[in-house]
């Protein structure tokens, strides 16, 4: 494919005859807005940016950037850290006009757009006392985490969000409206199960769901630093053997002005689990015992509350403006010298707003083969990222190499792969190291959907026959 040109005046109005949504420009009303994603380091200038109203707006968009040539970005929820959403000069598809969700609660089902976000989506399908497992930062599009692969604070539970999910409608390269599922193109299918936005542009997503809530046993439990390493170890130790049921999301972090009901002033680290059951709350409290009994914690937030509170938990501490970075690896283990390494690389954090944090992995997540869908680390016990936080671009350097300092003391520890949604942009090996064994084979389907790689502007799979 030749290199892109810019998106000239007679492409514009030819946009604007083609598509029912908005078309804007540079210098238009809700153009800024457009543009702008989650990761603040990320400032690019689209020529055009197309927010379609449904999928016939989207085909045309995909129609015009193939014809003429166009670097093409595409914008769900804008929420991915390495910033692909958007490109410089080129056209932008901006899906969140489409953020409508539909429910089926007799079916339990739900269908969604590529705008949603999990914070729509939960309001929905909550309203019925179903859930699917979606993103921690309700803030998060559903488009980008789904093709990613998604974990959440239910995929112990059921699994990963590609493993709920039932069928796809996807705008290909060639402008054509496909749908993809186990029974209908189901290599596309595949690979649109944690390749990423590689394949086209997906217009619905459809969804197993499973009865969750309305309220849930979580909450957080919040330690001062110097007991870090202890409670960490503690959290190892006690979801190694923990049901199901079970999810704990652990980290290290700094006191903000915002950090509400922290006795600590601003700057203060601490750690902190947060920890969910995903069943009858009752069998909860003795499930959660062990941990909730550990130690002298600041606070033990943990209570029966809605689901869609639980989701919006971390909302606050992701909240758009600021500079991000993270560097992230999945762990084999986490033996005591890699909770130390952590530890210790914590103190200082570069800013009061970054942080370390663990995921937890087992369950049903690794209860899937590693080529069933196209995310394949299923044998990962936990996930670990430093996640670099700030606002002046004059301390960038300094923040990334905080974050990479990480990644290379536990290099022992650490698998040979990356979460895709998970990942700056670091380079072609470690894309290659978030498709795993599975990258020949997305190659290949990239191949047949995708040959000229016009959708390139992600972690990207080259067409390979």
């Amino acid at each position: 494919m030749s290199d892109p040109s810019s998106v000239d005046e007679p492409t514009l109005r030819t946009l604007d005859g083609r598509v029912l949504g908005e078309v804007l420009r540079s210098g238009d009303d809700g153009y800024d807005d457009a543009r702008t994603v989650w990761n603040a380091a990320i400032d690019r200038y689209p020529r055009a940016i197309v927010r379609p109203q449904g999928a016939a707006d989207v085909i045309a968009a995909v129609d015009v950037a193939r014809e003429q040539d166009l670097l093409l970005s595409v914008k769900g929820g804008g929420h991915n850290v390495a910033g692909h959403a958007v490109c410089d000069d080129g056209l932008t598809i901006d899906c969140s006009p489409m953020d409508w969700v539909r429910v089926d609660p007799d079916a339990r089902k739900a269908r969604a757009g590529p705008g949603a976000t999990w914070g729509d989506f939960d309001h929905e399908t909550q309203a019925f006392g179903l859930a699917t497992t979606g993103g921690g930062v309700s803030t998060t599009g559903v488009a980008g985490l789904t093709l990613g692969g998604g974990n959440g604070f239910l995929a112990r539970k059921h699994g990963l969000t590609v493993d709920n999910l039932r069928a796809v409608d996807v705008v290909t390269a060639e402008g054509e409206l496909v749908h993809a599922s186990a029974e209908e193109n189901p290599d596309l299918f595949w690979a649109v199960r944690g390749g990423g936005g590689n394949f086209g542009v997906v217009t619905a997503f459809e969804y197993d769901l499973h009865p969750i809530g309305p309220d849930v046993l979580a909450g957080r439990l919040i330690y001062p630093f110097e007991d870090a390493a202890a409670v960490l170890r503690r959290y190892r130790d006690f979801v190694t053997g923990a049901p199901d049921e079970v999810n704990c999301l652990a980290g290290i972090a700094s006191a903000s002005e915002e950090s509400s009901g922290l006795s600590l002033e601003p700057g203060t680290p601490f750690v902190q689990l947060l920890v969910v059951y995903a069943g009858d709350p009752q069998d909860g409290e003795e499930a959660l015992r062990p941990l909730r009994t550990f130690g002298d914690p600041i606070a033990d937030e943990v209570c029966l509350r809605p689901y869609t509170e639980l989701q919006r938990l971390l909302t606050e501490s992701a909240a758009p403006g600021y500079r991000n970075y993270w560097k992230s690896d999945y762990l084999v283990g986490l033996p005591d010298e890699a909770i130390d390494a952590v530890v210790e690389h914590c103190d200082p954090f570069p800013s009061d707003r970054s942080s370390v944090f663990f995921e937890t992995m087992g369950g049903a997540i690794n209860r899937v083969e590693p080529d069933a869908t196209a995310f394949p680390h299923r044998d990962a016990a936990f996930s670990v990222t430093a996640w670099a936080r700030w606002t002046d671009p004059a301390v960038d350097d300094d923040h990334r190499t905080w974050a990479r300092g990480l990644s290379a003391a536990l290099e022992s520890h650490t698998t040979d792969g990356v979460y895709v949604n998970f990942l700056s942009r670091e380079g072609d090996e470690r894309v290659e190291a978030a498709y795993g064994d599975n990258g020949d084979r997305l190659a290949a389907v990239k191949a047949d959907y995708d040959p000229d790689n016009v959708f390139r502007m992600n972690q990207n799979v080259e067409p390979v026959d």
